[in-house]
């Protein structure tokens, strides 16, 4: 059974493991991973149950990825190793994802597409670098009332609006029009 689709191919990490540990958590099997179910021992009499688990993870997580990188994970036999070696391989990409992103969203136009179409494909994009790059959060023990966080986010909306009416292409030229005039 395939859980999440696309595959990871190595490009695609972050919206990959999201997906998958949804999946995960939706079969209540994610605790393979977190800890809170930890590999039993041989003597345990649990340990049948947990190691068909396991395996079973174990084939979903290696019906998700691509075939080259299965055959790089053939001999991890537990589910938490297998899921830190494709985070520490495969999430180091960030910042040149970070990167390309910021050039998508700079650059991405409506062209043929519906506003719908549109809006959804620049979400998607935003959601991603979102991931990839969240708002931080004040962890002090008196919290602050300052407001930067709100004024942080204001920003990021504002950017985010201006590039996606420039993507609209003559709207966009009309609406900066009136902003100019007013």
């Amino acid at each position: 059974m395939v859980l999440v689709t696309p595959q990871l191919d190595g490009s695609n990490y972050h919206s990959w493991s999201r997906a998958m540990k949804r999946a995960l958590l939706s079969k209540n099997k994610f605790k393979f991973f977190n800890g809170d179910l930890p590999e039993s021992s041989h003597s345990d009499n649990q340990y049948e149950a947990w190691e068909k688990g396991n395996v079973m993870v174990i084939s979903w997580i290696t019906r998700s990825i691509t075939t080259q990188i299965a055959q790089n994970t053939v001999y991890i036999d537990n589910v938490k190793e297998l899921w830190e070696v494709l985070k520490e391989r495969f999430s180091k990409s960030n910042h040149f994802r970070v990167s390309d992103l910021l050039q998508e969203i700079n650059s991405i136009k409506q062209g043929e597409k519906s506003i719908t179409e549109y809006y959804t494909d620049s979400k998607t994009l935003w959601e991603e670098l979102d991931a990839l790059r969240p708002l931080p959060t004040c962890v002090c023990k008196v919290k602050c009332n300052c407001n930067m966080m709100k004024t942080m986010s204001s920003y990021r909306d504002s950017e985010r609006v201006m590039c996606f009416l420039k993507g609209l292409g003559e709207i966009y030229n009309v609406v900066k029009m009136q902003i100019l005039l007013t």
